[in-house]
């Protein structure tokens, strides 16, 4: 087998490459989205932990 019968796809490589492309694009475009949703909750989470600390801080609980 050769590399232009493989990219041919037996006649269907119009069809085919256009499929492989959208599926990496959308799976990319799923990788940057869930990424930048963990940075954003890693992002709220820190917050709330630190609001959190000030509170016991405040309140003179969690000085030991």
């Amino acid at each position: 087998m050769d590399w232009s019968t493989f990219f041919a796809m037996g006649g269907y490589a119009e069809y085919v490459w256009p499929a492989y492309g959208i599926a990496v694009v959308v799976l990319g475009g799923l990788v940057v989205s869930s990424l930048r949703f963990r940075r954003e909750r890693q992002r709220l989470l820190a917050a709330l932990g630190e609001e959190k600390a000030e509170g016991y801080n405040a309140q003179g609980e969690g000085d030991d």
